[in-house]
């Protein structure tokens, strides 16, 4: 017989361990070596039960990196059993499998099990973005020539790193031997087992304090709530089908036109109370190259990020809980040997903006269903891995770049920040030149670049390092060729680019959105400009004062603001207020 348990009882433990999962993050970030996870947040923590299923996730973390624990820890699970193994108490499990559950092998969880008991109850779980996972060359981002899995690292299937308790020292050996700047990466490892361990803790005496019975209740009464909200969210949707395709760079510079311009395609169907995305149409999954995104751990979490933000907008519905519940009414469907869902060995280390990209087609088909709900097309992001050897010892630092948000009913885009699934933030100047040997000359955003609209699309950033010593540098990005797509009018916004002037000749080269390992040498420099987001809206609807402003601020020039917007200033620099109006009727707008 199932127990019942009061609305009040679950509401309690639903924000115990919400809390929980969030200090799990913050011991992390606390704890680690890299900025990548300290300043970054490229990290995720969350509490699963003995199935699988997600109980709670950091908020402070990146969607991309806590939403695919459960999946880590079914392939675990599955995993162990097939090889007649078990999950014990005092087990700590280290898994990184991109075609089990991981989002890339670069993203390392550790896993403890919670006994109550002597009964497995649950997980607490980490995973953390690594610098560096021994692949073919230093970095973890970047390795955009790998040509299957095998050369994207070091693979990590259900491993014990403490097995009953004890420690596995020869792993932890292998890992030394084989990782680069091995004292920062197996540094942030052991935080990650530590952090991983308090959560166990948490997720125990929580246990103890309710009781077995009433704590799995509780869970089961939560998923079934946030199941409901879901539900309820489609069902308001109109019926019908929507269909939106985007298309992403690829390999700009291959002969190959199988490896460039690939299109993304998502077609969402309303059917009652269920939602199903069917990416058929999705370019076939590139054999050799890295931008193949694993199903499990990248697609389904850029999908259901996507349509839970859209459909459940805590601005509009105040807090929602986020576990398994959320995805029950969401069905997947993408053709193996697609893009979007790959055949092993093709490789996946780069999948991180070809997964955005998958995020952003989503919003593009929802926004025909529910037009004041999404946003313009999003600027996607890059990566950019520096490295070097200072005396015997490697060095590796991994550049997140901003990418901007498009314009949405109400507001203008954000400038310079992380879309949809990625949710990290960028490194602090303070931090990167107090011990690297890079020099950040310039940061600023990048101006008059934003599609216009009622609501601008968000402004990207300029970034320009140089370098101080001899090293190395690998390029991980995409839109470079296409623009972010403008919507109900908005004009599309602007794409990136990238280019590196050499110290020696002072030679300006532009560099594509993917750029395998190059060597570089003292005062080389690498001049990021990210992408501006699409306009919504019609752009001579937005309020001359709007305008107007944006120039003040710098953001657009007079031209722009007679082009695009039909605004136009007199002599002293104020709106001209009658030659304005006729210029907008003259040229239809409103």
């Amino acid at each position: 017989m199932n127990q019942q348990v009061d609305p009040v009882t679950a509401s309690v433990i639903q924000g115990a361990l919400e809390n929980i999962a969030v200090e799990i993050g913050y011991k992390l970030m606390r704890m680690s070596y890299s900025s990548i996870i300290r300043e970054s947040e490229d990290f995720g923590a969350a509490l699963v039960d003995d199935r699988g299923r997600g109980l709670a996730e950091s908020a402070q973390s990146t969607p991309l990196q806590s939403g695919p624990i459960p999946g880590y820890v079914k392939y675990i699970l599955k995993t162990l059993q097939a090889r007649g193994d078990m999950v014990r108490p005092g087990d700590v499990i280290m898994h990184n499998d991109p075609y089990g559950g991981a989002s890339h092998g670069p993203d390392v969880a550790f896993i403890v099990p919670v006994f109550h008991e002597g009964e497995l109850v649950g997980f607490s779980g980490t995973t953390a973005h690594h610098l560096d996972i021994g692949a073919l060359t230093p970095g973890s981002c970047g390795i955009v020539d790998a040509i299957d899995a095998y050369a994207e690292g070091l693979q990590f299937k259900a491993i014990k790193v403490y097995d009953r308790g004890q420690r596995n020292d020869a792993v932890w050996q292998i890992l030394r031997d084989n990782i680069r700047a091995s004292d920062l990466v197996v540094g942030d490892m052991e935080a990650q087992v530590a952090a991983s361990r308090i959560g166990a803790e948490r997720m125990e005496a929580l246990i103890a304090q309710y009781g077995l019975p009433t704590f799995r209740a509780a869970c089961q009464s939560l998923m079934d709530h946030a199941e409901r909200l879901m539900r309820q969210a489609i069902e308001r949707l109109p019926e019908g089908s929507w269909r939106a395709e985007t298309f992403i760079d690829g390999y700009a510079d291959s002969p190959d036109p199988a490896k460039r311009d690939l299109p993304i395609v998502a077609t969402v169907t309303k059917q009652g109370d269920r939602l199903i995305v069917d990416l058929t149409g999705t370019a076939p999954q590139v054999k050799d190259r890295p931008i193949n995104m694993p199903f499990t751990g990248t697609v389904d979490v850029a999908i259901w990020l996507t349509v839970r933000s859209v459909l459940l907008d805590t601005a509009v519905h105040g807090h929602i809980p986020v576990n398994e519940g959320l995805t029950r009414p969401i069905e997947i469907i993408a053709p193996k040997g697609c893009l979007a869902n790959p055949e092993f060995p093709a490789p996946t280390i780069a999948r991180f903006c070809p997964g955005n990209q998958v995020a952003d087609t989503v919003m593009r088909a929802l926004a025909q269903a529910v037009p004041d709900q999404v946003c313009a097309g999003i600027g996607n992001l890059k990566v950019i891995a520096f490295s070097g050897i200072e005396g015997n010892a490697h060095w590796v630092h991994m550049e997140i770049f901003e990418g901007s948000y498009g314009g949405r009913p109400g507001a203008d885009g954000m400038d310079a920040v992380d879309t949809l699934y990625a949710n990290t933030r960028n490194n602090p100047i303070e931090d990167i030149e107090s011990h690297l040997p890079l020099r950040v000359e310039r940061y600023e955003l990048r101006e008059d670049t934003a599609g216009a609209g009622r609501w601008r699309g968000g402004l990207g950033s300029v970034r320009e390092f140089r370098l101080l010593s001899d090293g190395g540098a690998s390029v991980e990005g995409e839109g470079h060729n296409f623009k972010p797509w403008g919507l109900f009018g908005g004009r599309d916004g602007t794409t990136a680019r990238l280019t590196l002037r050499r110290a020696d000749t002072g030679e300006s080269i532009a560099l594509p959105s993917k750029v395998p390992h190059m060597s570089t040498r003292k005062g080389d420099a690498f001049i990021c400009e990210g992408p501006a987001g699409g306009g919504y809206g019609d752009p001579f609807r937005r309020p001359p004062k709007a305008v107007h402003d944006d120039l003040l601020d710098g953001l657009i020039s007079r031209a722009t603001a007679e082009r695009d917007y039909g605004v136009v200033l007199n002599a002293m620099g104020e709106v001209d207020i009658e030659r304005t109006g006729r210029l907008r009727q003259d040229q239809g707008g409103a």
